[in-house]
């Protein structure tokens, strides 16, 4: 018997500037308003800035979380949301890819569960 839980969507923006990924302030503003837009209902979040730049981030979700890490200096994103509700992942993609300006997306979807 097969049961699946969720969907995982990992997610790269690839050809960012990078102004956009050096600093928690702005980076935990897309994140959060990328999660709001997508109605993923926010529970909790941390963000955290590396020096000399790059920022790690979480959000507790409703149903699962949010994740990103960014290489300003590889204008590079990576992003993770898994969800098991009734939100919708790919408004969340399309605002992270505007905010972040990338100049490509790739992504796969995996089914999670047994």
């Amino acid at each position: 018997m097969t049961r699946e839980f969720g969907k995982h969507f990992l997610v790269e923006f690839i050809g960012c500037p990078p102004d956009g990924l050096k600093h928690v302030d702005d980076v935990r503003s897309s994140f959060l308003d990328a999660a709001e837009k997508s109605r993923a209902g926010i529970i909790e979040s941390h963000f955290h800035q590396f020096e000399p730049y790059g920022v790690s981030g979480v959000i507790l979700i409703r149903w699962s979380h949010f994740a990103v890490h960014t290489w300003p200096d590889q204008g590079y994103a990576a992003f993770d949301v898994f969800t098991c509700g009734e939100m919708d992942p790919e408004v969340a993609i399309e605002e992270l890819r505007r905010s972040f300006r990338a100049g490509r997306v790739e992504m796969e979807v995996r089914s999670r569960g047994f």
